[in-house]
């Protein structure tokens, strides 16, 4: 399951919901997400922006 430090979804009016620190999965009718908040399960999705930050390397 991917891992993103920010998670954020466009709905379909537009307006967007963020998300930090989660765990997703698309699935074939939107998206769900488990946060520390709890899980997620949206349906009215246009589209996803995940971004994880890279660890340094040594």
């Amino acid at each position: 399951m991917p891992h993103a430090d920010t998670l954020t979804v466009v709905h379909h009016d537009d307006t967007q919901t963020r998300y930090t620190d989660v765990r997703y999965q698309l699935i074939r009718d939107g998206i769900r997400i488990w946060s520390r908040e709890g899980e997620h399960s949206l349906t009215d999705i246009l589209m996803t922006h995940a971004y994880r930050r890279q660890e340094p390397k040594n």
